[in-house]
């Protein structure tokens, strides 16, 4: 069950429902705090595969003027746990155990997309991996990565 606190015009609301796949098809990214945090938006997810949307803001700019590292690496790795998420079984969630990335190309603005899918998904493994491109620019990757995680079953 996924518990999430959403603002809305400066009033606190608690949701409780059954799935994050349901919240995310029912209020888009409303259904994870991060989403809204950073600007992500789905652009489509299901069987074992996602693809996320943001757009480059300044303060996410390191003090050179690229964006920052570690936005790679989070936009990547959402786009990796939602793949993975319509891959699980009910009540299964997952949480990282190794994570590993390569930073190709650099960005200061514009839209950025992360792709990734599911590798291969064992009893207690699941290994994932997710590039990172310019929006209408799949062929220059801008950085990849591949991690492991652990499944995480009911008892």
């Amino acid at each position: 069950m996924l518990f999430c606190v959403i603002i809305l015009d400066s009033k606190v609301e608690y949701l409780f429902s059954m799935t994050y796949i349901e919240d995310l098809e029912s209020i888009g990214r409303k259904a994870n705090p991060y989403f809204c945090l950073m600007g992500i938006d789905p652009v489509t997810y299901g069987d074992g595969r996602a693809e996320l949307t943001m757009e480059v803001r300044p303060d996410m700019l390191n003090g050179v003027g690229w964006m920052q590292g570690g936005v790679y690496v989070s936009l990547i790795d959402e786009a990796m746990a939602l793949a993975m998420m319509t891959a699980l079984g009910e009540g299964e969630g997952i949480a990282t155990v190794s994570e590993t990335t390569q930073f190709i190309k650099g960005v200061r603005e514009g839209r950025i997309n992360a792709r990734a899918h599911v590798v291969r998904a064992g009893r207690k493994i699941i290994f994932a991996e997710g590039f990172a491109f310019a929006d209408g620019k799949e062929d220059e990757v801008l950085a990849r990565t591949t991690a492991s995680f652990s499944r995480i079953t009911p008892k």
